[in-house]
Formats: C-alpha cells, structure tokens, sequence
C-alpha cells in the first residue's frame, strides 16, 4: 500500500447497476489529481465513498492506512452547489465549520479571516451570501473547507456552475492557494483543460462501471500561467484526453 489515500479494488453497484469499479488508486501526498470520463462513469460516487458520504459495495478505502469511516476532519468537501447558509455572512460561514475544534471564539475569528483573506475575500467578511457573486460564494465555500486544515481536499465539480470568465479567474485561484499551502486534492471535473491547468495527474476513467482507463502526469512547471493552456504540450495533453474520454471500450 502506498499514498495518502489509497483505495484497493474499490466496486460499488445501485440494485442491479454496476457504477464503479474494480478501481484502484493512489495519492501522493501534497498532489493535485484530477478526475476526468464521460457522464455517469462513477466519478462523484468515488469522491463521495473517499468522502465517507457513500458506502463502497467492496473493496478498500484508507487514508494514511486507516479505513474510510463516515466523514472525517482530515477531510474537506466542495460541492458545485455554493451550499453556505443564507443568514451567516461570509465570516459566520467559515467560522462555522470551525465549532468543533478546541479553540477560542477569538481564535476563531482569528482563522476564519485568514482563510477568507487566503482566497481573496478579505474586506467582504460581513457580507451575506446573496451579496456576494457566485464566485465570491464558491470562495468562501473553499475557505471553509480549508478552515479547519484538512490534509485532504475533495472537490466534486466546484466550477461547474460558473461562467466561463469566473471559473478560469477561480482555476488560477484555486492553483495559488495549492501551490502556497500544500494539500492533497482531488477534484472531479468535466472540464479537461482545468483538469490539466490545475492538476499534477489526470485520471481518466472508464465509462460505466468506472474504472481508471488511463493514469497521465501532467508536464507542466509550477506556478501555472493561463498562457500554458495554448502550449504544445498542453494541447497534445488535452487532445490525449479527450480521445480517451470518448473512445469506446471493446
């Protein structure tokens, strides 16, 4: 076994479907691995059985070699959906998520404003969700996510329901918070250019039940520029991928 997170022959059926699996995968630590396939290959089911939100049919799921057992601390969760609470400001929000730890409310605060400085919020702490634009919402969202400092980050589509210009502007964002404070992310996309933008790895996967089809790294120096996306090497990466997403399975 090796990795952070490590899942061994990971399967999962609903009723007399087969979604994913057998599946195999491992990562590293501090590595930024995306997720790539055609709809319904079990994309969200897998971050959702590492999330400890689904339970596996078979297989094995560990991170740090211990069993996945129901949520957990050590790991953070970003949904597409904003899913922040429409009475708390943007502040309220992040410092929800920290009531569990063993700190001070001042403490709290403390924290809560530098996450929210981290993803570039800082001025907009007393702002209430409808306030804010929808990138400004999934920025908060992250903040409150890494809050609490998890050593893993899971991301199920985050930009999927923003526009083109606000996601690009969140990708990059999303790239500087990674590269300055170093997690483990694995983020589910349909997006094969921000699949590679942000990624060390892109996993493609099969279409239903989902296993990994192709495991590609990413030959791209860090900290990524949007420029990198119209390079040879960027290109031929994402020509790569799509042709796999898309090729039929014998």
């Amino acid at each position: 076994m090796s990795g952070l997170v490590h899942v061994d022959s990971l399967t999962k059926t609903f009723g007399a479907v087969d979604a994913l699996g057998p599946l195999d995968l491992d990562l590293a630590e501090n590595e930024f691995v995306s997720v790539v396939g055609a709809s319904g290959c079990g994309k969200s089911t897998l971050l959702s059985i590492i999330a400890g939100l689904t339970e596996a049919t078979d297989g094995d799921v560990r991170v740090d070699g211990d069993p996945i057992d129901g949520p957990g601390r050590d790991r953070g969760v970003v949904f597409q959906g904003f899913t922040l609470f429409p009475w708390l400001t943007a502040q309220g929000n992040v410092e929800f998520a920290l009531e569990g730890e063993r700190m001070s409310k001042k403490e709290r605060a403390a924290q809560a404003r530098e996450h929210l400085a981290l993803v570039g919020l800082e001025g907009f702490e007393d702002h209430f969700p409808a306030q804010l634009s929808g990138g400004m919402q999934q920025r908060v969202a992250i903040a409150r996510s890494l809050s609490y400092r998890p050593r893993i980050l899971l991301m199920d589509e985050p930009f999927g329901a923003l526009d083109a210009l606000t996601r690009r502007d969140m990708q990059s964002l999303l790239t500087r918070v990674w590269e300055q404070h170093k997690l483990t992310v694995l983020m589910i996309t349909h997006d094969i250019e921000e699949a590679i933008f942000t990624s060390d790895r892109v996993i493609v996967m099969t279409p239903r039940p989902g296993r990994v089809r192709a495991d590609l790294r990413v030959p791209l120096k860090r900290p990524r520029a949007t420029e990198m996306t119209t390079s040879p090497e960027f290109r031929a990466l994402f020509a790569e991928i799509l042709e796999l997403v898309h090729e039929k399975v014998a």
